[in-house]
């Protein structure tokens, strides 16, 4: 996928933990570990936005795009 989530990279900038952010914007670990860890297939926008407000950051700290290579042939 052409999408990264940097959750943890924020996390570590504002020395925040997993468990603290859970707190702060009402998701269970499970929820934010599947976020971390690139294993989430979307993000509604509300959960964005408090994620964003816990860590005082913008949307594009947490996400970036990265092209995916292209294969020989396409």
């Amino acid at each position: 996928m052409s999408i990264r989530i940097n959750l943890d990279v924020m996390l570590a900038r504002r020395k925040m933990s997993v468990t603290e952010l859970s707190a702060r914007v009402g998701l269970t670990m499970a929820n934010l570990s599947v976020l971390k860890n690139g294993r989430a297939r979307a993000i509604r926008l509300e959960t964005l936005d408090r994620i964003c407000r816990a860590l005082d950051c913008q949307p594009g700290d947490i996400l970036e795009y990265t092209p995916d290579k292209e294969t020989p042939g396409d």
